[in-house]
């Protein structure tokens, strides 16, 4: 007698072995307080479209300290400024030097 281990898709409940699955994490849904796991097969993953190359993550700080992540769409992040692209070109970094300062003891 052998035992067979199937795993079963969260997603669809159909079945397969190991190398059939993606694990798949839950970071943030309106419905958990905490990261979530799912077993899916790798052709479920299909149903989930992509969009994080139109998409802008910014971390808010606000004046109290408190942190938020948040995603916006491209479009609309672009559309904050007429210029975004230019604004983004001269923002200061999140490290290093303020842009257009230059290294020297001002002696020069």
């Amino acid at each position: 007698m052998a035992i067979v281990s199937q795993k079963v898709s969260d997603l669809s409940g159909k079945q397969g072995d190991d190398k059939q699955f993606a694990a798949v994490v839950v970071r943030q849904h309106p419905d958990i307080d905490q990261p979530k796991a799912l077993d899916v097969l790798v052709p479920e993953l299909k149903q989930f479209n992509d969009i994080s190359a139109d998409l802008v993550i910014l971390e808010v700080t606000m004046p109290n300290g408190a942190k938020q992540d948040v995603y916006v769409p491209l479009e609309e992040f672009n559309k904050a400024a007429p210029n975004m692209g230019e604004v983004l070109k001269n923002a200061r970094g999140t490290r290093g030097r303020v842009p257009g300062t230059r290294v020297g003891n001002g002696n020069g």
